[in-house]
Formats: structure tokens, sequence, C-alpha cells
């Protein structure tokens, strides 16, 4: 599973002692060894506890007595003025006394943290946070070890089984049909001068662009060049009416408007906050198709004919509203459980899983036929406010594993290689290619997750109740533009700093499109 940082259903464990418990995980004549000790668990934060454990002195002492004694009776250890075998018993202790105790060390945490898995209902999703190397065990009295550990939320499940989900349908017609495979062309189209030059959905625009932040300006972007999509996505920031503020825009026009800051921009008391950029038109753009031939289409999309490519087009848009239904889904299902239980994760937790977090979204948006600059919108989307984006979805990831828990449900390595297959199939690769770039990107735990919670949500879905309503055009989420410059100046620590020019990327070639 998933690790993602899939949390484990066992107590997390460093990997360091597993060796070192070969010694102490053997049979005497009363049976398999067993420490005494007493745990204390308590809160500490939001999914954190603090555990202490006490291990008993009488299990300790007689593993010191069962490796002293074939010390004795072994011709290892040398003793001076002795010869091997020879040496007496307390000599021998003395001598070898501190390799004994780290040894033993490291048999008797880790046998104590192995019982502590199987005893405990501790739901970690990382190991102890302690450093057994500053350990040690004493001379006299109980061995003491304690640690913070985090663990998953403890919350229960309302009634999952015939809830009431609102499902959005739709009917794709010519039009969108057409549209779509006008955006799946344009890739392959050449740019060129608009005639007349007025901007309107998917034209590409030139412009200059000014920051300001009340009233004052903070930036300046030369020469942006950049399509007209709905939403406009730049490294630090989001534009979420660009299209509609650039429908109609001429050389020489200046459209204003508002760009949500990203809450992990530099400048801290800006996070979250509009700016205005006022956008100054210089050129206006569009693209010409490619034309498409039999040999363009085989290469490019493996179908030979214009009535097959409509109905590759027509299954990429059915796909994409079928991962809108499952998203919807999720949703409507988190809002359920979070409605009946509250919980917190701490923000240290969110920050260190927001990486695989991102990575899992991005894999489900290519698993629904999302293009690579599609996708590349959305993820600047998500990043704009990554940790409260992180949050909904471990939350989501939490009680679809749960519920994944509670109906036994489990993902075998077929089921694995059967979605590599399928991934395969829809990116043209080979099985081994895709496989090979999950193992390299550490994606293979992401893709069972995605698996199990798959499973647990049709589930859900499949006892559920439906009122179907119709997804118009306007409720659909739109494309994103992205640039890869800043809203803010990055060598900027405020907005009062003197604003230095942004440097724009290379305009692409005349004949290539945007």
């Amino acid at each position: 599973m998933a690790d993602e940082e899939t949390p484990k259903t066992e107590t997390a464990i460093d990997t360091g002692f597993v060796d070192a418990t070969a010694g102490l995980a053997q049979a005497d004549d009363e049976g398999a060894i067993k420490l005494q000790q007493t745990v204390e668990i308590r809160d500490v934060g939001p999914c954190k506890k603090h555990v202490k454990v006490t291990v008993d002195r009488g299990e300790i002492d007689k593993q010191f007595d069962r490796r002293f004694t074939e010390l004795v009776f072994s011709d290892q250890p040398q003793v001076r003025g002795f010869r091997p075998g020879k040496a007496p018993r307390k000599m021998i202790e003395k001598q070898y006394y501190e390799s004994v105790a780290e040894e033993l060390k490291s048999q008797v945490l880790m046998a104590s943290l192995e019982q502590l898995a199987e005893e405990q209902t501790i739901a970690p999703l990382s190991p102890p946070d302690f450093d057994p190397t500053v350990l040690s065990i004493p001379k006299e009295g109980p061995f003491v070890y304690e640690f913070d550990i985090e663990v998953r939320p403890e919350f229960e499940l309302p009634d999952y089984k015939g809830m009431k989900i609102r499902r959005p349908v739709h009917a794709f017609g010519p039009v969108e049909v057409e549209a779509e495979k006008k955006r799946l062309l344009e890739p392959y189209g050449q740019l060129v001068p608009k005639e007349p030059p007025v901007a309107d959905m998917f034209d590409t625009i030139t412009a200059d662009v000014t920051i300001s932040f009340q009233g004052k300006e903070i930036n300046k972007l030369e020469e942006v060049r950049v399509k007209v999509e709905p939403q406009l996505a730049l490294s630090d920031g989001v534009a979420e009416d660009f299209g509609e503020k650039m429908k109609g825009a001429t050389p020489g026009d200046v459209r204003v408007g508002d760009i949500t800051l990203s809450q992990e921009t530099t400048v801290e008391r800006l996070r979250g906050q509009k700016v205005q950029a006022t956008f100054t038109i210089k050129d206006v753009k569009t693209t010409r198709p490619p034309e498409v031939t039999q040999e363009f289409l085989e290469d490019t999309f493996s179908v030979s004919t214009p009535e097959s490519f409509t109905e590759l087009v027509q299954a990429v848009l059915e796909r994409r509203l079928e991962y809108t239904q499952r998203q919807s889904a999720r949703q409507q299902v988190l809002e359920t459980i979070a409605a009946a239980a509250a919980w917190e994760l701490p923000q240290d937790m969110l920050r260190k899983q927001a990486r695989k977090t991102l990575a899992r979204r991005m894999m489900e948006m290519k698993n629904a036929g999302m293009s690579d600059e599609q996708i590349k919108g959305r993820r600047r989307i998500l990043e704009q406010d990554v940790l409260k984006n992180t949050e909904a979805a471990l939350k989501e990831h939490f009680v679809l594993q749960k519920v994944a828990e509670v109906e036994k449900i489990e993902i075998e390595e077929d089921d694995i290689d059967a979605e590599i297959d399928r991934i395969a199939e829809q990116s043209g690769e080979s099985f081994r290619k895709v496989k090979a770039r999950l193992e390299k990107e550490d994606l293979l735990e992401a893709v069972a997750a995605d698996l199990l919670e798959r499973k647990a949500l049709d589930l859900i879905i499949a006892h559920a109740t439906y009122e179907d309503y119709e997804l118009k055009a306007g409720e659909q989420q739109g494309e994103v533009a992205t640039v890869s410059q800043n809203v803010l100046p990055e060598s900027s620590e405020a907005p009062e700093a003197p604003a230095a020019p942004s440097e724009a990327p290379a305009a692409p070639p005349e004949g290539a499109a945007s």
C-alpha cells in the first residue's frame, strides 16, 4: 500500500534493528521469550502520541546471564593472564560488559517494539521519533525509552452504505466533440497572426504585465506569451477569470484582473492575498490546425479514419466525465464523514505528505485521459494552497482506507499489474517501460493506494442512491494556461521593495504552437 505514505497498519520500526532480533527471538526451555513491559500512551497533539515503555529488569538480567555464560565457555574472549576459556566469569563480565550491553540493547529494543506493535492498537504514519544510539541499558533497574509518533486520526465511520449522492451527467454534442478535436490537434498546429486580431478563447496573446498591490507597482513581466484559457497560473499565483478578461482584446488594449497569490509564496504577509495585474496587449495569434491525413492520424493517435478519431475524442470526453463524477462522489463522501467527525491534521505532517499527495493527484488526472499541458495547469492550481489541498486529500485517504479495512478490501500484485497495463495502453508505451517509470518516480505505492481507495469508493458508490443533474459547460473545471514567471519579484522580501523586471522566457518560434 502507499505510504504515501500510505499509512501502515502496524507499528513502524527502524529497519536497522531487524537483524539484531535474531538472538532474542529464540525459544528457551520455557518457550518463546516474552518481555515484561508496561506501556504508557498519551495524546500530545493532533495525530501525535507520546509513548513511554518500561521493560522489566528480569528478562534483561536473564539475557545478560545467557550471554556471559556463552562467553565463559567460548574460546573467543581474550583476558590477559588467562588461556581462552579459563578466565573467571567476573573478569569476563567486567571486560565485556559494554559490548554485551550494546548488543543486548539492540535485541531488547527490537523485541520490545515488536511486542508493542502486537499488543497496542497504534496505527502509525511514520517510524518512532527517537534516536536508538543515545539509549543504554542501565546496570540496575528497568530499561526505559520513550518517543513521539505520528498516528492515524481516530474517528468513527458513519453509515456509508445507502448515501445519497448527486451525480453530474452530460451528453457531449457535436460542438463539444469538435472543440476537443481542436484542442487535441492544437499542439501539432502552427501559430500564426490572427486576422482580425481579436482575442478569443484558446488564442495566444503576448502582453506586458504590471503587478500592483494596494496601488503600488511591485513587479513587471515583459513579453509574456500565453494561451487564453479560463484560468492563468503563474508560478506563485492564479488569475481565476483570465479568459473572460482577455476575450475581445486587441493589440494596444489594456485589461485588468486580480491574481490570488499562493499560500506558499515567499512574502509571508502576502500569502493568499489578491494583487492586481494590468495586461497591455501587444499581439494576438491563433493556431492553424494541421492537415488531418490518414498518415497523421495513424502516427499521432493510432487511428486511421476521421470516424475513428471522432470515437477516440468521444472516449476521452467520457473518461474525463467519469473522472469528474468520481471526484464529485469523493467530495460528497468526505463531506459526510467530516460532518460526523471533526479532526485536524498537524502542519508538519501535511508538509511531509504534500509531494506524494500531489504526485497521486497527477497520476489520477493522467489516468483520466488529460494531456500533459492540462495536468500542468491543474497542478499549478493545486500548488497554490498546497497544505489545504493535501489536508483534504489525506482526510479522504484515511476515510477510504478505513472503509477498505472494515470491508476487508485488499490489493494484490495482479491488481497492480492490471493497472500498469491500463496505463500503458492509454499512453501507448510498453508495460515494462511504464512500470520502470513508476518505480523510478517512487509511484508504485501510490498506484496501490489509488487502487485501494478506488475499490473502497466503488463499494460506497455501488450502495448509493443517485440524483443525476446536468453538468453545464460553465460548471465544468476550466482549462488552465501556465507561464513560468513569478507574480512577485524573486529578489524582493516585501511588496514595498523596488520592482525588478522579471526575465520572460524566450518566445517560441513563429511557426510553433504555444
